[in-house]
């Protein structure tokens, strides 16, 4: 007998998986940065293997893998760097001038795939370091949007902006390559 085949299983084989290590119980802090992290390591994923990270959607759609990259960065950024840390640390890929800068500038030009993850790793070492450090979940730091945040409520913040992105990854790739997976 036959087994059933999903339409879309795992990018990697379930024992070579390594988003889904993090505990299930436990601390929660543990708990909160392991979901964190394995939405992170599917970002990484869904982009792994494209050669034009650029590639959109569907015209008239700014929507790319490479603009997720730089959104994500900035949104990581935002959260970690100027809320909770209360750091003057402006947006890398938009600005109040071009607020969609991380998407519309998104451009296939030598070295702009190197440069978006860098800077998403390195707002995302930031933002673990933070964490990991910071005396409890109920740090908080302000913004203008939503007031007085804590950081428990930015880490799930964080895994609802990375689960709706990462959607967004599953169509981008795909349309590029038909490439479908969790």
């Amino acid at each position: 007998m036959e087994s059933v085949r999903r339409r879309a299983g795992l990018f990697t084989g379930a024992e070579d998986d390594p988003r889904f290590t993090a505990p299930a119980t436990g601390a929660e802090r543990l708990v909160l940065a392991g979901v964190l992290a394995a939405q992170r390591a599917t970002l990484e994923l869904k982009c792994a293997g494209v050669a034009e990270l650029s590639r959109r959607s569907v015209e008239p759609s700014t929507l790319s893998l490479l603009g997720l990259v730089r959104h994500l960065a900035d949104v990581e950024r935002r959260w970690f760097r100027q809320v909770l840390a209360g750091r003057d640390a402006p947006p890398r890929f938009s600005s109040a001038a071009d607020p969609d800068g991380d998407f519309e500038g998104a451009r296939e030009e030598p070295g702009a795939a190197e440069e978006a993850w860098a800077a998403w790793r390195e707002e995302v070492a930031f933002a673990d370091r933070f964490t990991e450090e910071a005396p409890d979940l109920d740090v908080e730091g302000y913004d203008g949007w939503r007031g007085t945040v804590s950081l428990r409520w930015v880490l799930i913040h964080l895994v609802e902006e990375y689960a709706r992105h990462n959607g967004h990854a599953d169509l981008l790739r795909e349309r590029i390559d038909g490439a479908v997976g969790v």
